[in-house]
C-alpha cells in the first residue's frame, strides 16, 4: 500500500521507537545513579582533606610572626620592614620571642618539654629553624661609561646565572660557605624573582641566648651584603590536638632597587593519616573512587570503540575525557604523597637537633589538594549533562551553542580593545599607580573597573589630563557599548530558541519524567500501586466529561464525535507533532487519510469553509508530497479545535 512519510518510505516502527526510548531512559538513569555515587565519594575525599582548624592554626601563627611589632617601634613588624636595620630588629625581637617558649605564663617549666619549644603551649617546634640567603655576583650588569667615576660596582637582579656561589666573610662556617641546591626541592616564586634551593645556610640553636648571640655576630660581620637578593626563614610546627603540621616560610626579598619586600607562606597539612575511624572511612572511599575510575575508563573506551571519530564531536565527551585525566592525576599525586610521607616522615621527626625540611612534603600535598579541587569543579559541571534534558536547561545549552560563533567574534573585538587600554594604562600610570605597575596588573585592574572597583583619584593624580580621558573612554566603550552588545547577542539568541521551543522543538525526553516513570514502575513491582490506576483515572475523567456534556444538552452523536476527534487529534500529534529525532516520524497511509476525511466535517469543527479548506490542504500536502512536506505545527493543529 502506498504511504506518505515525512522523510522516506517505511520510517521507524513504533515498537522499535518505544524500545529505543526505554533503553535510552534506562541507560541514562543507570549512568546518573553511578555518577551520583562517584560525585558523593569525590566530595567526601575532598572535604576529608580540609580541616577547619587549618585556617585557625594559620591565623594564629601569622598573627604571632607577622603582626608582632619590633621593640621600641609599634609601627614596624615583618609586613612593614623596609631596611636592613629593621630586618635585624625583627630577627632579634618578634622572631626570637615567637620561636622560643620554654615556660608557662607563671614562669613554671614544662614538665615534658624535652628541650623543645612549645609555641602558645600547644604547638611543638620540630627540629630547629633554618635561615638561608641567595646572592648575586658583582659586575653582573654594566655601568654606563660616563657614570663609572661614580661607581664601578653593579649587582643585577637574581637569576641562576647571576648567582654568587663563592665563599665570603669569615669563611669559617656554613653561613659563609655556599651549599649546593637539592635536586628535588621546589623553586620559590617571589615578587621579583624565582629562587632555587641552596645558598648560604645556618640553623638556629635550641638555646634562645645562643641564637641571639648568633644574630649579633652575623650582623656585626655584615652577613647581609649588597649582593643579597633574598633571605628565607623556614621552620615547622606540630599540633597534636588537631593532628596538623604547620610549615612556615618567611621571605624577605632585596630587589636591585633597594629596600625589602616581604612575603610569607603558612601551610597547615595533615601528614599522619589513618589514625581515627573517620580516616579509615576515607581510605574506603579512596578504594571505591579507584574502582569507579576504572569503570568509567572501560565505559569511555567502549564508547570510543563504538562511535570512533564521531565520539569527539560531543562537548560532553570531551568533558568526560578531561575529568578522567584529572582523576588520574589525583590518584597519582595521592599515591606519590603517601609514598613520600611513608619514606621521609619518620626520618624528619628524628632530626631533633637539625632542620627538618617538611616544605617538600607540604608542597606536594598542597599541589594534590589543588588538583583535587579542580577535579571536583569539573565533576559538578558534568551535572549539566544530566539536567540538560530539562526544558529550561536545554534552552540554556541551546542558547549558548547557537550564539557561540557570535560570542567568539565579539570576544576578539572585546580583547583587542581591552589589551589596547591595558597597554595605554600601563605606559601612562605604570610608574606611579600600583594597579598598573605591570601589564598583568593593568589587565586585572580593568576588569575591576568594569565591576566598579577602581581608584580614580590615583589615576587623576598621576596624570590630570590623560587620566580622566582614559577612564571616561574606557567606561564608554567597554561598559556601555561592548557589554551591552554581549547582552544583546545572548537575549536575541535566547528569544529565537524560545520561539523554536514554542512550536515543538524540545528535548525528546526529560529527566524528571524518566525518574517519575521509573519510580512508578518500582511501586508497581512492589505492589504499592495498581498497574491500571492511571488508566482508570483517565477513563473516569473521560466519563465525567461525557456526563457533564449530557447535562448541558449535547446529544450522544455530538459526544461520540467529540471523543472520536480527540482520539484522532492525539494520533495526529503522535505522528506529526513528535519531538523525536527525524528518523522517528511515522508514515500515514492513504486509507487512514480517507477515514480521517470522512470523519472531519464542517459541522464537527465549527469552522468556516476557508478553515476547512486550509486544514484539508495540510493533510493533502502530507500525502502528495512525501519528501518535502512538514510536520503539523501547533497553529495548524489548533484548527482541529
Amino acid at each position: 500500500m502506498p504511504v506518505a512519510s515525512r522523510w522516506h518510505r517505511g520510517g521507524t516502527p513504533k515498537h522499535n521507537l518505544h524500545f529505543r526510548n526505554e533503553v535510552e531512559s534506562r541507560t541514562t538513569l543507570q549512568e546518573l545513579l553511578l555518577y551520583f555515587i562517584f560525585l558523593t565519594i569525590l566530595c567526601i575525599l575532598t572535604f576529608g582533606m580540609v580541616n577547619p582548624h587549618m585556617y585557625y592554626l594559620n591565623k594564629v601563627m601569622s598573627s604571632l610572626f607577622l603582626d608582632t611589632s619590633v621593640p621600641g617601634d609599634e609601627r614596624t613588624n615583618f609586613k612593614s620592614i623596609c631596611s636592613i636595620p629593621d630586618f635585624w630588629k625583627f630577627m632579634e625581637g618578634p622572631l626570637l620571642e615567637g620561636l622560643y617558649w620554654d615556660s608557662w605564663y607563671n614562669n613554671s617549666q614544662w614538665y615534658n618539654s624535652k628541650n623543645s619549644s612549645r609555641i602558645y603551649s600547644e604547638n611543638i617546634l620540630l627540629g630547629v629553624p633554618r635561615v638561608r640567603q641567595l646572592k648575586v655576583r658583582n659586575n653582573t650588569c654594566k655601568v654606563y661609561s660616563s657614570l663609572q667615576f661614580l661607581t664601578r660596582e653593579c649587582y643585577a637582579k637574581y637569576t641562576s646565572e647571576n648567582e654568587d656561589i663563592s665563599d665570603f666573610g669569615l669563611k669559617d662556617d656554613t653561613e659563609w660557605k655556599y651549599s649546593a641546591p637539592s635536586i628535588n626541592s621546589p623553586w620559590h616564586w617571589g615578587f621579583v624573582g624565582v629562587y632555587r634551593n641552596g645558598g648560604y645556610i645556618f640553623t638556629l640553636s635550641k638555646s634562645k641566648s645562643e641564637t641571639k648571640n648568633k644574630f649579633i655576630n652575623l650582623q656585626l660581620n655584615n652577613w647581609i651584603t649588597r649582593g643579597t637578593r633574598v633571605i628565607f626563614i623556614d621552620f615547622t610546627l606540630y599540633n597534636a590536638n588537631v593532628n596538623l603540621f604547620c610549615i612556615i616560610r618567611l621571605v624577605a626579598e632585596f630587589p636591585a632597587t633597594g629596600g625589602i619586600l616581604t612575603s610569607w607562606q603558612f601551610y597547615s597539612v595533615k601528614f599522619l593519616i589513618y589514625v581515627s575511624y573517620y580516616d579509615y572511612f576515607i581510605a574506603f572511599c579512596e578504594i571505591t573512587f579507584l574502582i569507579l575510575f576504572t569503570v568509567f575508563i572501560i565505559q569511555e573506551g567502549k564508547k570510543m570503540k563504538e562511535f570512533k571519530f564521531a565520539y569527539f564531536k560531543s562537548i560532553w565527551n570531551w568533558l568526560e575525557l578531561l575529568l578522567l585525566v584529572l582523576c588520574f592525576f589525583t590518584i597519582f599525586f595521592n599515591l606519590y604523597c603517601k609514598i613520600q610521607i611513608f619514606l621521609l616522615l619518620e626520618q624528619l621527626l628524628k632530626r631533633t637537633e637539625q632542620y627538618s625540611d617538611f616544605y617538600l612534603l607540604a608542597h606536594w600535598r598542597i599541589f594534590y589538594n589543588n588538583i583535587l579541587a579542580i577535579t571536583i569543579f569539573f565533576a559538578w559541571i558534568k551535572i549539566f549533562k544530566f539536567i540538560s534534558f530539562n526544558n529550561t536547561m536545554s534552552q540554556l545549552s541551546s542558547t549558548l551553542s547557537c550564539c557561540i560563533k557570535d560570542i567568539v567574534g565579539f570576544a576578539i573585538m572585546f580583547f583587542i580593545i581591552l589589551f589596547a587600554y591595558a597597554q595605554l594604562g600601563f605606559l601612562i600610570f605604570g610608574s606611579q599607580v600600583d594597579d598598573f605597575s605591570t601589564f598583568q596588573n593593568s589587565i586585572f585592574a580593568q576588569f575591576r573597573i568594569i565591576l566598579g572597583d577602581f581608584n580614580f583619584a590615583a589615576i587623576q593624580q598621576d596624570n590630570r589630563i590623560l587620566g580622566p580621558i582614559y577612564f571616561i573612554t574606557f567606561i564608554f566603550f567597554i561598559f556601555f557599548v561592548l557589554l551591552n552588545m554581549f547582552l544583546a547577542i545572548i537575549n536575541y539568541t535566547y528569544s529565537e530558541v524560545q520561539d523554536d521551543y514554542s512550536i515543538g522543538r524540545r528535548p525528546s525526553f526529560k529527566l524528571g519524567e524518566m525518574i517519575k516513570k521509573s519510580y512508578n514502575n518500582v511501586l508497581k513491582k512492589l505492589k504499592l500501586k495498581k498497574p491500571q490506576e492511571d488508566e482508570d483515572n483517565k477513563s473516569k475523567k473521560n466519563k465525567d466529561l461525557a456526563e457533564q456534556a449530557r447535562r448541558k444538552g449535547f446529544d450522544e452523536n455530538e459526544i461520540q464525535s467529540a471523543e472520536q476527534m480527540k482520539k484522532w487529534k492525539e494520533r495526529l500529534e503522535k505522528k506529526y507533532y513528535s519531538t523525536e529525532i527525524q528518523d522517528d516520524y511515522q508514515p500515514v497511509t492513504q486509507q487512514e487519510f480517507r477515514e480521517a476525511g470522512e470523519r472531519i466535517t464542517l459541522h464537527q469543527f465549527k469552522t468556516k469553509p476557508s478553515d476547512e479548506k486550509g486544514f484539508s490542504s495540510i493533510l493533502l500536502r502530507q500525502v502528495e508530497e512525501p519528501h518535502d512536506c512538514h510536520p503539523v505545527t501547533t497553529l495548524e493543529m489548533g484548527s482541529l479545535e
